[in-house]
């Protein structure tokens, strides 16, 4: 905890981006303003859409292909888990498929990996909301996600256009891609990226079909929770899963004790928006607060019209249940690397001139 602690105050976000984040607070909030006027669950996934989006900067040579990516994927992701809500078998498979896919995307770099905490974000928004709001089909939240990252990538163009830079740039061959992503892959030893991948499908498929067969409402703060913890690991601790979780509990206690506090919609989204503008403008560039940035503003986000803080309880237990999954999975995957894992390479010190 220590360690966490020091890591948390070598805080680098790198220079403030303030075009990408102004972009974050006007998408995120025409859609929530409609939606506190409507009352129409519709608009949360237009604005959760909005910050997947904007996640990408637009003035990067890659943002506006990255920006695609997370508005298709993310969408497709949304519909998907607000789909397998209603069935058992798959909400299992598309949380086990989505656990793999985040293991394999961590394997090729850190940027790859803040892409598969997003869609994992999405998925876990579209299963636990199912059954809460005024939709009630997989499509209508996929289409509504789209939008949201459409209105999002108009303001893009809008701030590239004003830079006087071409609106979509060149791309890059894909080779050179494919290079970098085997560099990355030639990094992870084969044996622990096995057995990382099996303890991602394993803690999301227990974490999906829990809140499948419980039929808790808000699910997301169980999935969520096992997602989030569950992270690259080579060094076989239990130390960092257990730092994980206690810190996965702390974030969860202070959302819960402030939504208690506010317990109104319109005061919840005007603390919101600063709050989306600012974590944008600072991102994190470590993969480890990234997480904690993006997670804490989806979950505000989808908590923007709840009218049931009062109930306090049932979210803080889905997070508890969340918690002890990703501790277990973290303790069998901690067991697998002592017994099959080979160590991690390391660098040798260079000799030293005489």
């Amino acid at each position: 905890m220590r360690t966490l602690f020091r890591q948390s105050l070598r805080w680098h976000a790198g220079p403030p981006a303030w075009g990408a984040a102004l972009m974050a607070g006007m998408g995120c909030g025409l859609p929530l303003m409609l939606g506190l006027f409507t009352s129409h669950s519709g608009f949360l996934w237009a604005a959760t859409g909005a910050f997947q989006a904007s996640l990408a900067n637009p003035f990067h040579r890659l943002g506006m292909l990255r920006m695609t990516l997370l508005t298709g994927l993310g969408a497709v992701s949304a519909g998907v888990g607000f789909w397998a809500a209603s069935h058992p078998l798959a909400s299992l498979a598309s949380f086990a498929l989505m656990g793999l896919l985040l293991a394999g995307l961590q394997r090729y770099g850190s940027e790859l990996g803040k892409l598969g905490v997003g869609l994992a974000a999405c998925l876990c928004l579209g299963q636990g909301q199912a059954g809460l709001g005024n939709l009630h089909n997989g499509m209508a939240v996929g289409t509504l996600f789209a939008l949201g990252g459409l209105w999002v990538m108009l303001l893009a163009f809008a701030l590239r256009a004003s830079q006087g830079l071409r609106l979509w740039p060149l791309m890059p061959r894909l080779g050179n891609f494919a290079r970098v992503m085997r560099r990355h892959a030639r990094r992870l030893p084969q044996r622990l990226w096995l057995i990382h991948a099996l303890a991602c499908s394993l803690a999301g498929a227990l974490a999906g079909l829990a809140v499948n067969l419980s039929g808790l409402p808000r699910g997301y703060w169980l999935t969520l929770t096992v997602m989030t913890t569950i992270q690259m690991d080579l060094d076989g601790s239990l130390v960092r899963a257990i730092q994980r979780c206690l810190g996965s509990l702390i974030g969860a206690l202070i959302l819960i004790a402030v939504g208690s506090w506010l317990q109104s919609p319109a005061l919840l989204v005007a603390c919101m928006l600063p709050l989306i503008v600012l974590s944008r403008a600072y991102i994190a560039q470590h993969y480890g607060l990234f997480v904690v940035q993006t997670t804490v503003c989806f979950v505000l986000l989808a908590e923007g019209l709840s009218l049931d803080w009062h109930l306090p309880e049932l979210r803080l237990y889905n997070t508890l249940l969340g918690a002890a999954l990703a501790l277990l999975v973290a303790y069998l995957a901690h067991r697998a690397r002592l017994r099959w894992g080979a160590p991690a390479p390391r660098m040798e010190a260079a000799p030293e001139g005489k």
